[in-house]
């Protein structure tokens, strides 16, 4: 090595960590995600309130953090370092707050800060006591200055939370069936919030398209989109064929031919999913079922209905690209088509459902004492041992929401390298089971992402794999409104 790609190395690590992007993205949690989750949950509404009470609302605002302390058995609050939490046996963890307010009849009554929980802090992120010290203090505090950090103590234990590998959410991906009504089948999965929903185009033998999602299954996809507001059907030929006409397009119109108004396929999508109620109550269900389900990440409002409409239009028109132009099928093991949850994204999932469950957990309390007529303040029914039990459970087993497990793994110290290697792991969700041939072989585009030979015999082959040494991971933060505004600059016009 000569001696400018020797001060180049040094220089990089001087300012960057090997597990950098996992103590971003845990920071990027901590920073912003949590705000947005305690923000997402609302205004928390019980059904049955005091007497002579009209209306009465719990808010919850904002939420906070310090760093880890420890609170002795005589009282007394201290910082507690991670070499002191290993030895202990003790959680490297940090209180949480909550800022609650109680509204009656619109006019505020209560307001208070309260502790919540515990989180588990991770080692070298901002809020961890190590962060920004220089090797002398870290050799004071009895730390090794060269452990990169990136992991959480949990009763002493030291537990890495293990990158999981997924397909891209909002993204198309065509392919071929081997078995199966039909040929070919267009997945798409739309996240947006907590939600993450399946849909699924496909075509049968007799030409026509169908759509599927959450309860609407097999549902004609030329209904929905009449339901959404695109009626005319010279409008949807237009937007789907462009220049080019396809004949399967004239079968699916044509089976729709009946259907003139928006009413009118909303009715017929309510028949095919089962709600038999008068039909004003039908069609309003079923506009709060496709604002809520169907393609969410586009919207959920009223307003959002025509823009799904155009896209519908679009996912077919792509699809068709596919089965009648002879365009490759969508290629699912190119790292462009997925997507990587670190330790603050799983932390984030972790927290969110925890969260719903003290909001649950607050509100049944609440009408419990109100029944009982025992009801003085909310302050009394927040149990924060609910949330640090659950949180902590999760990240000690590796049992994870959604019932995925070994999320969580006790850290490999045989050596450094060990360490290291564990810290950097990627697994798939896709069982080791099955065959999966073509996700277990190694892709041209792992290329400066994935190491291309450590990966482990057997079934879990080609499953488990880790980040190249110097690989790191773009965080998303780039916002949807200077997106807009580049493509407006290239000549993009906006629908709306």
């Amino acid at each position: 090595m000569d001696k400018t790609s020797e001060l180049l190395i040094r220089r990089y690590f001087e300012e960057h960590s090997f597990v950098e992007s996992n103590i971003l993205s845990f920071n990027n949690f901590l920073d912003v995600q949590m705000q947005k989750i305690v923000q997402s949950m609302g205004e928390i509404v019980p059904t049955v309130i005091p007497p002579d009470v009209q209306e009465f609302k719990i808010k919850i605002d904002k939420i906070w953090i310090t760093k880890p302390s420890l609170i002795e058995a005589d009282g007394s609050k201290r910082d507690v370092y991670p070499m002191e939490a290993r030895l202990r046996k003790l959680t490297y963890s940090a209180p949480m707050f909550l800022e609650v307010s109680t509204h009656i009849d619109g006019v505020q009554r209560e307001a208070f800060n309260c502790e919540v929980g515990r989180l588990p802090i991770m080692l070298k992120s901002k809020y961890c006591h190590l962060n920004g010290l220089k090797r002398e203090d870290l050799l004071s505090k009895n730390e090794d200055p060269d452990d990169p950090g990136g992991y959480f103590i949990l009763n002493g234990n030291e537990r890495v939370l293990i990158t999981v590998e997924d397909l891209a959410s909002n993204k198309l991906f065509i392919q071929e069936n081997k078995v199966g009504p039909s040929r070919y089948s267009a997945k798409l999965f739309s996240e947006y919030g907590p939600y993450r929903i399946s849909h699924t185009l496909e075509q049968m033998k007799d030409g026509m398209i169908y759509l599927t999602f959450t309860r609407f299954k097999r549902i004609p996809v030329i209904s929905i989109i009449k339901a959404l507001g695109l009626t005319r059907d010279q409008e949807v030929n237009h937007f789907i064929s462009g220049d080019k006409q396809y004949d399967d397009i004239f079968i699916n119109l044509y089976e729709a031919l009946e259907l003139k108004t928006e009413e009118d396929a909303l009715e017929f999508i309510a028949k095919k999913i089962g709600i038999t109620q008068a039909r004003e109550i039908k069609i309003e269900k079923t506009r709060e079922s496709l604002d809520r389900y169907l393609l969410p990440h586009l919207g959920v409002e009223p307003s959002d209905r025509i823009i799904k409409a155009y896209n519908l239009c679009k996912i077919i028109k792509r699809f068709f690209s596919v089965t009648k132009e002879g365009a490759e099928p969508t290629d699912k093991d190119h790292y462009s088509n997925k997507t990587l949850k670190l330790s603050g994204d799983l932390v984030a999932e972790l927290f969110r459902v925890n969260l719903r469950i003290l909001i649950n957990d607050i509100l049944y309390n609440f009408q419990r004492l109100v029944k009982r007529g025992k009801y003085t303040t909310v302050r009394n029914l927040i149990r924060e041992k609910l949330l640090t039990s659950r949180i902590q459970s999760a990240m000690a087993t590796g049992a994870w929401v959604g019932g995925r497990k070994g999320i969580s793994q006790n850290m490999d110290r045989v050596n450094f390298l060990a360490s290291l290697s564990h810290l950097q792991r990627v697994v798939s969700p896709l069982s080791a089971t099955q065959e999966n041939f073509e996700a277990r072989a190694l892709h041209p585009t792992h290329w400066g992402r994935l190491c291309c030979i450590e990966t482990p015999e057997g079934t879990s082959i080609g499953l488990r794999k880790n980040f190249a040494i110097l690989a790191s991971i773009t965080p998303e933060t780039q916002s949807e409104d200077k997106i807009k505004k580049a493509l407006q600059g290239a000549g993009l016009n906006i629908i709306r």
